[in-house]
């Protein structure tokens, strides 16, 4: 009997370009028996994204935190796809890298454990998302963005709706000029694309054979701060927990004393200060926060990006009971403590 290998596709893309909502705009228009496991990278501690995830029709969530999967967490994402395979069996697994994953890297570390597995996984394709609406601006500034989209079989244009067709023609000159040859398909809003464009594909990438020497010292491009009001049990619990985080506490009150977990902020007051985010020095916000609705407490998932934001209703249990908000801040490194500033005082957040 023929063995047959689990295709794996990899979705890239910068920070907010919207890989979560494309890879679930896929689930419905794929046979009601496909059985897609989605592996995540994410930044910082809280699964957002999983969380949302983990509702579609998806067969299971696997998480990779605090880290990068393509250089600093390569056994671990190599661990989680033998799980996969042995535990669930899928006909297919997605893999959505973080922000600042080199995608030529993850090709050769699949390619790695098609040959150690004896044929058990294959390279189906890595798609590129791109933020059309931002694009244009971290291009300029990042070698990760620039990297995504020149290694992929597919750059997937999304949020293309919203800028004229003077922007988009940019956006476009840039990716040509990046990438000439690879397809450039736009996304229908949430309903993303038809899977037949981008499954299937049995990647060629891989053979390059100097892609994967490339220094994944990208990593440094971003930087990761959890904001956060609760007990200081729980904070000293966390910061023991996460070692990796910039740990100089930037409260107002005393380093010994947080704010009250049971004051809760008015959902109005939250979305005031989601949008005066400003989006040059801080990318992405994301997490979880109990707050004081029209009739009663409330527990959302919160996802900013780039500007735009949405909340969506969450069970209680997302955060524990004397946690009141627990954010991953993304942004500019030596730049994304001072923008968040005010974000925080408003919200009387803590900054680990």
């Amino acid at each position: 009997m023929t063995k047959t290998a689990i295709p794996i596709t990899v979705f890239t893309g910068f920070l907010g370009a919207g890989k979560t909502t494309v890879i679930l705009s896929l689930l419905p228009k794929l046979p009601k028996d496909n059985k897609v496991v989605l592996l995540k990278n994410e930044y910082g501690d809280v699964e957002v994204d999983s969380k949302l995830a983990k509702e579609s029709s998806l067969a299971a969530v696997s998480e990779i935190l605090n880290g990068c999967m393509c250089c600093v967490l390569v056994g671990q994402m190599q661990n989680a796809l033998l799980e996969i395979r042995d535990q669930y069996h899928p006909d297919r697994i997605i893999i959505e890298c973080s922000g600042s994953a080199f995608p030529a890297t993850l090709a050769f570390q699949i390619r790695e454990m098609e040959r150690n597995t004896g044929g058990d996984f294959k390279l189906d394709s890595i798609i590129t998302v791109i933020d059309a609406e931002n694009f244009a601006g971290y291009e300029d500034t990042s070698p990760t963005a620039k990297m995504q989209a020149s290694y992929t079989d597919v750059i997937l244009i999304n949020k293309w709706e919203s800028i004229s067709d003077r922007q988009l023609d940019i956006v476009m000159d840039h990716l040509h000029t990046l990438n000439d040859l690879t397809p450039k398909i736009r996304c229908d809003g949430r309903h993303g694309v038809e899977p037949s464009l981008i499954f299937g594909i049995d990647s060629k990438l891989f053979q390059n054979p100097n892609a994967h020497t490339q220094d994944p010292s990208h990593v440094d491009e971003v930087q990761t701060l959890t904001l956060y009001r609760g007990s200081t049990a729980s904070l000293l619990h966390k910061l023991g927990d996460h070692d990796d985080h910039d740990h100089t506490h930037e409260h107002s009150g005393a380093a010994n004393h947080l704010i009250n977990p049971q004051k809760l902020t008015m959902i109005d007051t939250l979305e005031k200060c989601l949008t005066k985010l400003g989006k040059e020095s801080v990318w992405r916000v994301k997490g979880f926060v109990r707050v004081l609705g029209v009739n009663d407490v409330e527990t959302y998932i919160v996802n900013w990006a780039f500007g735009r934001y949405e909340l969506t209703k969450s069970e209680p249990s997302v955060l524990a009971d004397d946690c009141s908000v627990q954010l991953t801040a993304m942004g500019e490194r030596g730049e994304l403590r001072r923008a968040i500033g005010s974000f925080c005082r408003a919200l009387e957040l803590s900054i680990l």
